[in-house]
């Protein structure tokens, strides 16, 4: 019992952590565009990702049995101490320096590092696993395409608009914009702490089934939200102010295009990326309007991150596993 006590600190600190380390996601546009003030949007974004993160089980489910089989796995206590041990290390990290990681695709590189040196490669449900990377690589495409062709549409339709006209009102449709983006945020994100906690409750014989128990919904929804609130400005400056040039119809759009990405990948139990998503929402919208326009070195330093993130985690776990296997 001890253990799951362990785990349940862990992976909340790790919650908690994603809400403030990911906080960029869903407000930084509101932000930048001053549609929002910071103070007030995060406390917003915390209170629609509490919400977000109890509407579904389904990405929880993927996490917590699409890696690897908790029922048939050995070590498998161990091992989401290790997974998860590695994954606020690298969090806390690439937070301290206002990088903006993504906190899914270290969580899954973790799970990964820490079943293969725990259990072996044959451990790893790579069926399962392949499909978790696909949507991981393929929804920051999607988020580009769909946030330049929205952004086109409203460029066409508002060509004419009064511009002191249209900027007010696309602050406010960007309001409902926003809180959009960080329902689906706690739909995603917070659903994936749950899928570990249930992955050690079955490893462990606390329960038969992947089901999410509602206090585990509760305990993970509060967390994030709380994180949410807590969260700094140092990744917003990163996600939206350096990218390029950010107007209320860009933040509309650019939510706008998160929220329907998020949500269908919800939808599907597909667990994806919000930093990605955003952050390529973000691209897609400001490249509607010229490339050149797009601060792409910025860009390419965030790509670089997203990339890297999921094998060193996965080293990372692998060797906190390592260490963990020789003294307990």
């Amino acid at each position: 019992m001890t253990i799951i006590v362990i785990i349940l600190i862990l992976a909340l600190i790790f919650e908690f952590i994603n809400g403030f380390h990911d906080t960029a996601n869903a407000i930084a546009m509101s932000v930048s565009t001053k549609a929002l003030s910071p103070r007030f949007a995060v406390f917003y974004a915390g209170a629609l990702n509490f919400v977000g993160a109890l509407t579904s089980q389904a990405v929880a489910k993927s996490i917590g049995g699409k890696i690897a089989d908790p029922f048939q796995i050995d070590n498998g206590l161990l091992i989401v101490i290790a997974a998860l041990i590695a994954a606020i290390f690298w969090n806390l990290l690439t937070w301290y320096y206002g990088i903006p990681s993504s906190s899914s695709h270290t969580l899954i590189g973790s799970v990964a590092g820490a079943v293969i040196f725990g259990s072996g490669f044959d451990s790893i449900n790579w069926e399962g696993f392949t499909d978790i990377i696909k949507a991981l690589i393929i929804s920051p495409f999607l988020a580009f395409g769909v946030g330049f062709i929205i952004m086109k549409i409203l460029a066409i339709i508002f060509k004419n608009a009064n511009p002191y006209r249209a900027t007010r009102g696309f602050r406010s449709f960007q309001i409902i914009a926003s809180g959009l983006a960080a329902f689906s945020h706690g739909g995603n994100d917070g659903q994936k702490t749950m899928g570990i906690i249930v992955f050690a409750l079955v490893a462990g014989g606390f329960q038969s089934t992947l089901d999410v128990p509602f206090w585990v919904q509760v305990l993970c929804a509060g967390t994030i939200g709380l994180g949410t609130m807590i969260g700094g400005m140092r990744i917003i400056k990163t996600v939206a102010k350096k990218i390029f040039k950010v107007k209320p119809i860009n933040g509309f759009a650019a939510d706008l295009t998160s929220f329907a990405v998020l949500q269908g990948a919800t939808m599907f139990g597909l667990p994806v990326s919000t930093t990605h998503v955003s952050s390529s929402a973000i691209l897609g919208v400001g490249s509607s309007k010229r490339f050149k326009g797009v601060n792409w070195g910025v860009a390419i330093r965030i790509v670089t991150t997203w990339v890297i993130t999921l094998p060193i985690s996965a080293l990372i776990a692998g060797l906190v596993m390592m260490v963990l296997k020789l003294f307990m």
